[in-house]
């Protein structure tokens, strides 16, 4: 997922060029600071869902949603692999919901994102198509 602008939710992309020091290339969240890439459990998004049925891809301003992957279990400091090639290191857990609470929490009384947002740099950069595996390559101890 990608976005020009910051402020509207994310398209579904189906290949990504992720670039050291920046994050997705034309991703208006890529830049040299710490939130290059955000990634969100599929399985966080299908319980909003459940509260919030129209909620569509993107409405996290999420870059990738993982399915399978114990986004829960990671921590600053750890590597995912996407792919063969791509290395995020993860920076940060979490994010803090806009003050006046973002139209999810308006609607279902709750944001994910403080609580399960995950966010990286990429350390190590090439292409990714939408199904590359993703998988945890350096746990936390």
């Amino acid at each position: 997922m990608h976005q020009q602008k910051k402020g509207i939710p994310k398209s579904s992309i189906k290949e990504a060029t992720f670039q050291v020091g920046f994050g997705i290339v034309k991703d208006a969240h890529g830049g040299d600071w710490h939130r290059q890439v955000s990634l969100l459990a599929g399985e966080s998004i299908d319980r909003v869902k459940e509260k919030l049925p129209q909620l569509t891809q993107g409405a996290f301003a999420e870059n990738i949603i993982t399915r399978g992957v114990d986004l829960g279990s990671v921590a600053v400091g750890d590597t995912l692999r996407i792919g063969t090639e791509i290395l995020l290191e993860i920076t940060q857990i979490g994010k803090k919901c806009h003050d006046d609470g973002c139209a999810i929490k308006k609607a279902t009384g709750d944001c994910i994102m403080p609580r399960e947002g995950i966010f990286a740099i990429v350390t190590q950069g090439g292409e990714a198509k939408a199904g590359d595996a993703i998988e945890l390559t350096s746990p936390s101890t």
